[in-house]
C-alpha cells in the first residue's frame, strides 16, 4: 500500500481490526451492515497499511488485542474506540455512546477480559476475511 492508498479513504473513519478474528471479523460484517452510508472503513491489524497507521498514531504495531478507530486524525483505542464507533451507526446504536460516562478503567475492564479470551470463546483463522466486491472498497 501507499500514500495514495490511505489518501483514498481520507474523510473516512478508518478502522483496525484483528483480521484472523472470528468475534472481530463478525463485529466488522455487524458495523458495515448499521453503517449503509459506509462512512466506516477497515483494515487489518496484521496489514502493513495498518502497521503504518499505528506508527503514525504513536501506538505499537505489534499491538493485537485492541481494535483502533481514527476518526480526523485522532487515535480511539479499546471501550472507547467501540462507543465512539457505535455513535455513527444508525438508530438505536448510537444510545451506546452514553456509556462513555461509564469509568475508563472499568470499560476497559471488560472490553479487556474478551480480548483476552477471544480466540478461545470465538476462534482464529489462518488469514483474515476476504471482502466480497460490494464492499471491498471500504477496506485498505
Amino acid at each position: 500500500m501507499t500514500a495514495n492508498d490511505i489518501d483514498q479513504h481520507q474523510g473516512h473513519p478508518i478502522v483496525l481490526v484483528d483480521g484472523v478474528c472470528h468475534f472481530c471479523q463478525g463485529i466488522t460484517k455487524w458495523i458495515i451492515k448499521r453503517d449503509p452510508e459506509g462512512k466506516y472503513h477497515f483494515a487489518s491489524l496484521q496489514s502493513d497499511i495498518a502497521k503504518e497507521l499505528l506508527r503514525k498514531g504513536n501506538l505499537s504495531p505489534d499491538q493485537m488485542d485492541t481494535f483502533v478507530l481514527i476518526e480526523d486524525g485522532v487515535y480511539y483505542t479499546r471501550s472507547t474506540a467501540a462507543l465512539r464507533l457505535a455513535k455513527g451507526l444508525t438508530f438505536p446504536y448510537p444510545l451506546l455512546y452514553g456509556l462513555i460516562i461509564v469509568p475508563k478503567f472499568i470499560r476497559n475492564a471488560v472490553y479487556n477480559l474478551v480480548a483476552r479470551n477471544r480466540y478461545k470463546w470465538f476462534g482464529k483463522d489462518e488469514a483474515c476475511m476476504l471482502p466480497t466486491p460490494e464492499i471491498k472498497e471500504r477496506f485498505l
